[in-house]
């Protein structure tokens, strides 16, 4: 296990600064999830702290040593990408053990290493197999570990789940987070996914446009996020955020009511509005209500609850539920 420590990094591609004056603590033994949409610089974190990508200032340490203009290879890390990069006329007990192989450690301490890893990740019947008889979630496996038998200080995954179907990515969360518990090693994860991020990360890092929104656990984000993007990133359905006049009259810039807390009612509530959309998901049904003094506002409700496109409802927040921020969104 290892900590990881950040000062002031930073990460300029000519005039455009990508990675501006991040500082962060990653400490030992901690799965830490970077999380943000699309170009706001986790991967590119990542790989700065993989040292596949230079630093343009700043200082990275793991493990308390500076690592900053390290090679990779001396950095104590192991990374796991997002394709597979399997070798195909490899078995998955050579794809594992290939980085031993490479350095010459010898064929009885590379099986039982093999051997060892394969059992941990349920993968000891399929040693023998080639990638392409190996389904989605099998390959990510053994990419996993390749990354695992060379003993690292710290992992880091980048979006390694992105390629796999639905049900097979929620499997995948239940076998990563269970690897973890199992090894202890220090863990850095990147996804665009906020539901990853929840549910796998012991806390997670929220970048938007190359800094840092909030850092966090996952409940800390949730029940109290520090700025409306943390507000809309976090949680599903995204939060119902307003400016303008709503906002003005609760004293905000922005006010956020998080779908899960809107009470929709028949006969009386707060906003008057009409049903535009029904989406039934079973055990709950997202209901898109057009709220004139408001615009478009999104409930969760009960999967018992029965609504019609032009139905009239009422829609109230929670009491204590909402959230006003001195900035726009």
């Amino acid at each position: 296990m290892a900590d990881v420590l950040l000062k002031e990094v930073r990460k300029s591609f000519g005039s455009l600064e990508v990675i501006q004056g991040i500082n962060l603590e990653i400490e030992a033994g901690e799965f830490c999830v970077f999380v943000g949409p699309s170009g706001c610089g986790k991967s590119t974190l990542l790989r700065m702290i993989a040292g596949l990508e230079e630093v343009s200032s700043g200082k990275i340490e793991i493990a308390g040593k500076d690592v900053t203009y390290e090679e990779p290879s001396k950095r104590g890390i192991a990374m796991v990408f997002q394709s597979y990069a399997l070798y195909p006329h490899l078995t998955v007990g050579e794809n594992i053990g290939f980085g031993l192989s490479l350095a010459r450690t010898p064929k009885a301490e590379i099986k039982a290493r093999v051997e060892e890893v394969a059992k941990v990740l349920q993968l000891e019947a399929l040693l023998e197999r080639k990638p392409k008889a190996l389904s989605g979630g099998q390959r990510q496996r053994v990419a996993i570990g390749r990354a695992i038998i060379r003993d690292p200080h710290v992992f880091l995954f980048d979006e390694p789940l992105s390629n796999l179907d639905a049900a097979l990515r929620a499997q995948m969360r239940i076998e990563l987070t269970d690897l973890h518990e199992k090894l202890g090693n220090t863990m850095i994860y990147v996804t665009h996914d906020q539901v990853e991020a929840m549910t796998m990360a012991d806390r997670i890092v929220v970048l938007n446009g190359g800094r840092i929104e909030q850092v966090g656990t996952p409940m800390d984000l949730y029940d109290h996020p520090a700025t409306p993007f943390v507000a809309g990133f976090i949680g599903s359905p995204k939060m119902n955020l307003y400016e303008g006049e709503i906002a003005e009259k609760m004293g905000c810039a922005t006010y956020g009511i998080r779908p899960e807390h809107v009470l929709v009612d028949d006969a009386e509530g707060e906003w008057k509005g009409t049903v535009r959309h029904v989406e039934r998901l079973g055990a709950d049904t997202i209901v898109h209500i057009e709220v004139p003094e408001l615009g478009p506002l999104v409930a969760r409700t009960s999967g018992e609850r029965s609504f019609r496109n032009g139905q009239d409802v009422f829609a109230s927040p929670m009491d204590g539920k909402a959230f006003c921020y001195s900035e726009k969104a």
